[in-house]
C-alpha cells in the first residue's frame, strides 16, 4: 500500500513540475485580435470607439453587470481622455483605461488597467483601414504575460474567451454604426 501511494505521489510530482515547464515554455506576451467589415465612413467608426460616453452603445462589457459604476475623467474622448469602473460581481472586476494614443480616423490606443479580480497592465488597440464604401475595424489587446497567466492559460484559453467577447463588441459597433 505505501509503494502504491509512493508511486502515485511520484507521477503527481512528475505532472505538476511538467505543467511548469510546459507553462514557462509559454511566450512572455500575448496579442489577441478581432476584425470586421463595417458599412460606414470611417470617421463613423472612429467617433464611437474615440468617445468613452459612447461605448455603452457597443461594449459587451457595459451590460455585464447593472451595478457597475462608471466614471469619466475631465475629457471622455481623444488622448489623455479616461474613464473608470467598478463591477458588483467578478465578471466586470475594476479598472480604469486612457486614450494614449488617437489618430483620427485610423488608429486609437487605450492603456488598460485592471484593478481586480485580478492585476494586469494591456493596451486596447483599435485599427480601421478603408475598404472599398467599407471600413475593416480590429480590435485587439496585447501585454506581457506573466507566469501566472501562462499557468491559467494551460487550462482556460484566454484568446477564444476575450475574442468571444471582442466579436460580440465588433458587431454591436458594425450594427450602431451602419444605422
Amino acid at each position: 500500500m505505501l509503494k502504491i501511494a509512493l508511486i502515485l505521489l511520484l507521477i503527481l510530482a512528475v505532472a505538476i513540475v511538467a505543467l511548469l515547464i510546459l507553462a514557462a515554455r509559454k511566450p512572455d506576451s500575448f496579442r489577441i485580435s478581432r476584425s470586421v467589415l463595417i458599412k460606414a465612413k470611417a470617421d463613423k467608426v472612429f467617433d464611437l470607439i474615440d468617445d468613452f460616453k459612447a461605448w455603452p452603445q457597443w461594449s459587451p462589457y457595459e451590460t455585464r453587470d447593472p451595478g457597475m459604476t462608471r466614471t469619466y475623467g475631465p475629457i471622455s474622448k481623444g488622448k489623455g481622455a479616461t474613464y473608470e469602473w467598478a463591477g458588483d460581481n467578478k465578471t466586470v472586476g475594476a479598472g480604469r483605461m486612457r486614450i494614449t494614443e488617437a489618430a483620427a480616423p485610423y488608429k486609437l490606443l487605450i492603456a488598460l488597467e485592471f484593478l481586480r479580480p485580478l492585476k494586469a497592465s494591456n493596451t486596447a488597440e483599435f485599427t480601421l483601414e478603408p475598404e472599398g464604401d467599407a471600413v475593416k475595424t480590429t480590435w485587439a489587446m496585447f501585454g506581457p504575460q506573466r507566469f501566472t497567466a501562462k499557468l491559467m492559460g494551460m487550462a482556460w484559453n484566454m484568446d477564444k474567451m476575450v475574442g468571444k467577447d471582442f466579436e460580440a463588441g465588433l458587431a454591436k459597433l458594425k450594427t450602431v454604426a451602419e444605422n
